[in-house]
């Protein structure tokens, strides 16, 4: 009998005490069958559309529901979360509507590569200890890890579909690590959400139908990051200064009186993410944009989509300051940008200047989505 299976105590003792040395907070054990209501779900949210463009969800939902799909040999699943708790409550940012609000856990380093990083080391000592084999997976796999990680009782699913722990609220980043040995599984939390709905009702976009389901399609997070297209225009002034992702129903839970801030410090913010401003972030080119997002998340939707992002939050400013950098826009190489420009314009110009703007450049331009733009806009600019 190897000694992983001897002494199964000892092996959860080791992996708990090495996980923590490589800065995990979080540890809990389950096993690959431990979620069996989360394949009808996810079904449920495919069949209605509610992932939007997110295509991969539909294409692995298989792999995704069912971990001995993904690995047929796993026995048992080690779930673990790094703390990255803000300094500061984010929501205090969108009062400030010259600044833009980078979602909590994207203003420091691509918390993918630091939490891979970490499960691969803690992966090669569990492997050298047991001799069993061992396959790390960070959310770029098809893990379901929330699920996961509320049957191992590292939290539970709160109404907003995300992870709740009682000891560090909603900032948990979650990585696991699947292994061939045998380890006895926890038992998972109870659902502590009680009557409360305050992370349904803040949404600004009304993107949970329910408790307990959300559309992603109306999610400013998804509209911000994964949407590659001009964003809906129902959504854009609902988006405030959001320009990636957003924190709301995250940081309105009342279990974050217990949450800490992040003692990794590559999970910490960056000074400069904190509250950019607007002005600046509109000058960005590619390469600028690449610099400044250098080893960020941010960076993976690229120059393009993200200027998008700051010219809605522009257009919401209604800093009339920012109107030279948003005209500038207007001759952009990307109709993407062009057309979040004229929203922006149409959002911080008077009618009758607008409407002369809109004379003097609708001729000159080609792409039919921007020509939509100035069409939609001219109606609605305030007199």
């Amino acid at each position: 009998m190897r000694a992983a299976q001897a002494q199964p105590e000892r092996l959860r003792a080791f992996v708990e005490l090495e996980a923590r040395a490589v800065g995990f907070d979080a540890i809990a054990f389950t096993t690959p069958d431990s979620m069996p209501a989360a394949p009808a779900r996810l079904a449920e949210f495919l069949s209605k559309g509610r992932h939007g463009t997110m295509e991969w969800m539909a294409e692995t939902a298989m792999r995704r529901a069912h971990p001995r799909t993904l690995w047929p040999e796993v026995r048992s699943i080690i779930m673990l979360g790094m703390n990255y708790g803000p300094e500061e409550n984010p929501l205090a940012l969108l009062d400030r509507k010259e600044k833009g609000a980078i979602s909590v856990y994207a203003r420091n380093r691509d918390y993918h590569d630091v939490i891979k990083g970490r499960l691969k080391q803690l992966a090669g000592k569990i492997a050298a200890r047991t001799g069993e084999d061992v396959k790390v997976f960070v959310d770029t796999a098809p893990v379901m890890e929330k699920p996961l990680a509320a049957a191992a009782g590292l939290g539970w699913q709160g109404k907003h579909t995300n992870l709740v722990s009682r000891q560090f609220g909603s900032w948990l980043f979650l990585g696991s690590i699947f292994t061939t040995a045998e380890i006895a599984p926890d038992l998972p939390d109870v659902d502590h959400c009680g009557s409360c709905r305050a992370c349904l009702d803040i949404c600004p976009t009304d993107a949970f139908p329910a408790p307990y389901q959300l559309d992603a399609r109306r999610c400013i997070s998804y509209l911000t990051i994964e949407h590659k297209g001009p964003i809906p225009r129902e959504f854009r002034p609902k988006m405030g200064n959001r320009i990636y992702g957003c924190d709301d129903c995250l940081a309105v839970c009342p279990w974050n009186k217990f949450a800490q801030q992040a003692s990794e410090t590559k999970l910490q913010a960056r000074e400069d993410l904190k509250a950019p401003a607007l002005a600046d972030l509109l000058n960005l080119d590619d390469p600028a944009f690449r610099t400044l997002f250098s080893g960020s998340p941010v960076k993976r939707i690229g120059r393009d989509r993200f200027i998008r992002n700051v010219l809605i939050a522009a257009g919401n400013s209604g800093e009339k300051e920012l109107v030279p950098a948003c005209e500038r826009l207007l001759h952009d190489a990307s109709p993407l940008v062009r057309g979040a420009a004229v929203w922006a314009l149409s959002q911080l110009m008077e009618r009758r200047v607008f409407a002369a703007l809109a004379l003097a450049l609708r001729s000159s331009e080609e792409d039919p989505e921007v020509l939509a733009e100035w069409e939609e806009a001219l109606p609605q600019v305030p007199a």
